[in-house]
């Protein structure tokens, strides 16, 4: 996609992210949320990311198309090297490179951090119905993830099962002396998102 600039979000632009996500909410089993946040609600979200992860919006013509983001994988100390990500892009605009692009950033901002795995959480459809296909595991096939685990009919939505997998994705060596991950805001440079 010619003209996307990625950019940190901020808790301001919750109404934007919304409008990108609450489809997904509405229409389909990627997310397994059934209400769309109030702006508020998706505000705090962001505001909490932003403290320790990178939140990233991608922007074309001046308007939010998708948004990337890093939270803990676990919260035991142990697993601090490790996150879950997570990215939506504008339906009609989905095959353009914009989650692409997305998804490239943020690895970068997590790899200045000192982050070694990346974890994504994906719902995915026994069979590809109306309401979710295979496209988000096809994504991250893509972008170097390999499928760990499956989960079987563990979300309900829609009046359907459907199963939930787990994609990971190595990104720094793990050493017996490894450093502590640093929060975004200390490693955060404009160039990370280039």
């Amino acid at each position: 996609m010619t003209n996307l600039t990625i950019r940190p979000a901020a808790p301001g632009d919750a109404a934007a992210l919304l409008a990108v996500y609450a489809p997904y909410v509405d229409k389909t089993a990627v997310t397994f949320e059934y209400g769309v946040p109030s702006p508020a609600e998706f505000a705090g979200r962001v505001a909490r990311t932003l403290e320790r992860y990178p939140y990233l919006a991608a922007e074309a013509a001046g308007e939010i198309i998708g948004y990337a983001y890093a939270g803990p994988f676990k919260e035991r100390a142990a697993y601090g090297w490790a996150v879950e990500t997570t990215v939506y892009v504008r339906e009609d605009l989905k095959r353009r490179g914009a989650g692409r692009a997305l998804y490239e950033a943020l690895e970068r901002c997590l790899a200045a951090q000192g982050v070694l795995n990346l974890n994504a959480c994906i719902a995915c459809p026994e069979r590809e119905d109306a309401y979710l296909t295979w496209d988000s595991v096809n994504f991250h096939s893509c972008m170097g993830y390999r499928l760990v685990g499956e989960f079987r009919q563990c979300g309900y939505k829609f009046g359907r099962w459907y199963n939930m997998v787990w994609m990971e994705k190595h990104i720094g060596p793990h050493r017996p002396d490894q450093p502590p991950v640093r929060p975004f805001p200390e490693v955060f440079r404009p160039e990370l998102l280039r």
